[in-house]
Order: structure tokens, then sequence, then C-alpha cells
């Protein structure tokens, strides 16, 4: 006779609603009736069609129609300079398609001769949009199709990135509508192919959440070989091992991202290694870019006749600033009162490396909105900094428009209007990563970590005990290998957590 057990109804997790955790979010809520009542049950009742990540997916779609209206002048009319920068719908998809010779089948890598300034993957994606284009040869027609292929591309791997975020941590599935709806992807999000490293890093730290370092590590991989900044994630993963003691982690996230990256370039470099090679040798000897610091301070010396810095000083500088900035991250990860987030750390490193590196393409922005709604999802600083960032964005294209057309300054942006709003977007990215350092010093501030939560994102490294921490004041309170380790802290299950507030 078979045992029979009585049937027991798995209850739905509780999620964090934004009109009631989110004080400028509660504020837009009274038109539809104020924020949500603490007496509610979210998650424990059907939504019908509307789920969240339908919501999700519904709100990306709108975002992306945005992007693309932010395009169509030169959608219209074409790419042609200066009118694409006072029009602010420049994109490099026409640039290289014309200038690359891709419109002509140069394919980047696999053409003998051929030199693309980006990473493999990205020169990958490059050729086999330009095969999906019908026709032959540079026209404005094929130009236009090969925006819209890639814009359209670009459209489905944003809607992952948003899915991810969401599924990262499924108390808090709301916060990926920051991703769904960022100014900064609007603005800049089919300005080139940084979305691809984007969604890349964001399906890795998925699976890094969900304990699989492996899988993750491969995502990490192929985010790099897309564009070199997924591998700072890696450095926020050895601080997490080293301060819990789980070095294994590290190691195998580090293999499989090391394994995935040489898979896709070893092949590359055996087949064409001047073409490989460009890549590394044109970020070395390459002058400062439009909108970095560097750059900043060149066109400033040049008016005021100052000494100005060549490509290997600055290469110098933005090293060393950039290191020292690590370490200060690192004294940050082994000191904090708890343990950092795995999306704190990350967010701390890519940002140092955006402020110190000698390019600050207005594509970039994209990088940080997903780590930033991980790491302090907080509308009020997230919308600042946006609007931050989209009066860059609006300034350098103006910049330009002016460099490129001869015009009079007075008819133009002048210098240091531009440079003025290089600085706002530089302080508002240092003020993000002032307030979650503070989040890491203060973790009671910390909006994730409330009701009893540790580290949704960290996977292996989550409700871990400290194997290493360093009290500088304290040093008899500093935890070390040798030392007997303290109990982790008594962490509260959201779930019951909630119960008490039925």
């Amino acid at each position: 006779m078979q045992e029979t057990k009585p049937h027991r109804q798995r209850k739905r997790a509780r999620f964090v609603v934004p009109s009631r955790s989110d004080a400028l979010l509660r504020n837009f809520t009274e038109l539809i009736g104020g924020p949500l009542g603490k007496r509610s049950a979210p998650g424990r009742v059907s939504p019908g069609i509307f789920t969240v990540e339908r919501v999700l997916i519904i709100l990306t779609v709108l975002a992306a129609l945005l992007t693309i209206l932010v395009k169509q002048h030169c959608r219209v009319n074409g790419w042609h300079t200066p009118v694409q920068f006072y029009a602010t719908c420049y994109s490099d998809f026409p640039e290289l398609f014309r200038n690359r010779g891709i419109g002509d089948g140069v394919f980047p890598f696999f053409s003998q001769g051929s030199f693309f300034e980006y990473p493999v993957i990205m020169g990958l994606i490059a050729g086999a949009t330009a095969l999906m284009v019908p026709g032959q040869g540079v026209s404005d027609e094929r130009i236009l199709g090969y925006f819209d292929v890639n814009a359209t591309l670009i459209v489905a791997v944003w809607l992952v990135t948003v899915l991810a975020t969401a599924r990262i941590n499924r108390s808090r599935p709301w916060d990926a509508a920051m991703v769904a709806l960022a100014p900064g992807i609007i603005l800049a999000g089919v300005i080139n192919w940084d979305m691809w490293a984007v969604g890349m890093l964001a399906v890795g730290m998925y699976f890094f959440a969900k304990n699989h370092p492996a899988v993750a590590g491969i995502f990490f991989g192929l985010g790099t070989a897309t564009k070199l900044y997924p591998v700072l994630i890696l450095g926020a993963v050895f601080l997490l091992a080293l301060r819990s003691g789980r070095i294994k982690v590290f190691v195998v996230t580090a293999v499989s991202a090391a394994a995935a990256w040489l898979a896709i370039n070893v092949p590359i470099a055996a087949l064409n290694p001047a073409g490989w090679r460009y890549f590394f040798e044109f970020s070395e000897e390459r002058p400062a870019g439009y909108s970095s610091p560097w750059f900043v301070y060149n066109i400033v010396a040049n008016r005021v006749k100052w000494e100005q810095l060549d490509a290997e000083a600055i290469n110098t500088l933005a090293t060393n600033l950039f290191l020292l900035a690590c370490v200060l991250i690192g004294v940050l990860a082994l000191t904090a009162p708890r343990r950092p987030r795995l999306a704190q750390l990350t967010f701390l490193i890519v940002a140092a490396f955006i402020l110190t590196n000698k390019v600050y393409s207005p594509q970039f922005v994209l990088w940080l909105v997903p780590l930033l709604a991980l790491a302090r999802p907080r509308w009020r600083d997230f919308l600042l900094w946006q609007a931050a960032e989209g009066l860059h964005w609006a300034a350098v294209w103006m910049y330009l428009g002016q460099l490129t057309s001869g015009g009079a300054s007075q008819h133009n942006i002048d210098m240091p209007y531009y440079v003025m709003a290089v600085a706002l977007h530089m302080f508002a990215t240092a003020y993000l990563m002032f307030r979650v350092a503070w989040d890491i010093w203060e973790p009671e501030l910390d909006p994730v970590r409330l009701r009893g939560v540790d580290d949704p994102h960290g996977g292996p490294f989550d409700r871990s005990k400290d194997w290493l921490r360093l009290d500088v004041l304290r040093p008899a309170a500093s935890v070390l290998p040798w030392r007997p380790r303290p109990e982790a802290p008594p962490v509260v299950p959201p779930a019951a957590e909630a119960s008490r507030d039925a």
C-alpha cells in the first residue's frame, strides 16, 4: 500500500514593493490610490496576465521605441557629419559600416589585412550582422538596414538583461525597472555593441547568484571577449573569497572565465595575429578619448598654454590611479563590519575604472545601470545620476558638432560648458560610489539588506562567515584564519520576517 501525504500548498515568496520601500516612488503613487498597504500580501495573489516580468518586458519595449525615436532623424536623412551630432543621433554602426570595409564584405578578424579596434566578439557581431543586410556595397539603404539589424538585436539583449536582473533577486524584481527605463540606455543603447557585454555580465551574475560559479565564469569570459570591463567582476569575487575563505569559488570562476576567453581569442589570434593584436595596440597607443578626465585636462591645458599629456603619460597615470582605487576598495571590503555584497564591490570597481580610464564614450553609462540597480536600488539617486549623464550625452554631441563643422564657438557649445558637463558626470558617478561605500560601512543603511537578507547576488558567499576581517582600530577584534571564527550573525529568513507583518 502506497503511503500518501497530505498536499502542502507551497507559499510564494513575497517581494519588496517599490511604492512601500522607496520614498521617491511612494510620492508618485497618490494618483492611483497611494502605496500598497502593509496588510497586503504581495507575491501571494495571482496578478493575472500582468506578472512582474511581463510588465518589465512591456516597459523595455516602450523604452526601446524611444531609443529608435532618438535616432529617427538619421534613420530618415542619413548619418552625415556634422548634422548627426547636432541631431544627437550619432551611432558607430554606420561609421564602421562605411569606413572599415564591412559594407564591402570585409569580415573583421577573418579577412586578412582587416583591422578592427574592438575585441573579438564585437568583431564577430559586426561581421555577422552585415551578412543579414541584403544587397551589395555601401548605400544609404544598406547603412540603414545595418543599423536596424543591430538595434533590433540590442533590444533583444536589453530584454535579456532586464529579466536576468529581475531574477537575480527574486524578492526585489522591480529593481530591474531601472534597467528597463534607464534614460542612459534610451539615449546611448544603440551607439555601439556595449549592450552585448552588459547582457553577458548580467547573465553571468544570475548564474553566480544561483550557485553556478563555473557557468557564471563562462559568461564573464564571453563578456570580456566582447568588452574588457566584465573581467573586473573577478576582482569583487576575489575579495569576497578572501573575506569568506572560499578561495575555491574564485578559482573555479576565474578558470572558467579564462577558458571561455581563450576559446574565443586563441583561434582568431592564430588565424590573424596582426588583426587580433590591433585592439590591444590601439588601446595602448591611442590618445585620451572624448569626455575622459585626461582629454578634459588636455583641452584646458591647450587653452591656458599648459603642457599636455601624451598617451604614455596618460597610460601610466590612469593605470596607477585605478590600481590605487582598487586597493582602497579592497581595504573597504576587508575592514567593513559586515561582508559587502557582490554587486556593491563590482559597481565600485567598474565605476573606478570608468573615472580613471583614458576613454569615456557616452555608451559606457550602460555598464553601470544594471550594477547600480543591484548595488543601490534607490530611485532618487538613480534619476539624479541619469540626469547628469543625459546632460553629458547632449554636451558631447554639441561639442563634436562644433569641432566637425568648424563653426564659431558663439554658435555652438563652447569648451567650458563641455568641461562642466564632463565634470558633472564624474561628480555624479563619484557620488554614487560614495553612497555605495557608505552602505558597505553602515550595512543597516543598505536597502537590499532589509528584512534579514544577506547577499542575494552573492551565490556561494551568501550568509557565509568571515574568514578574514581586519579591524584597524581594534586589532584584537580582527578575524584571522588562525583564530576561531565567530558565529555568523543571525539572519532572519525574509518569509519569516514577512509573516510577522501579516
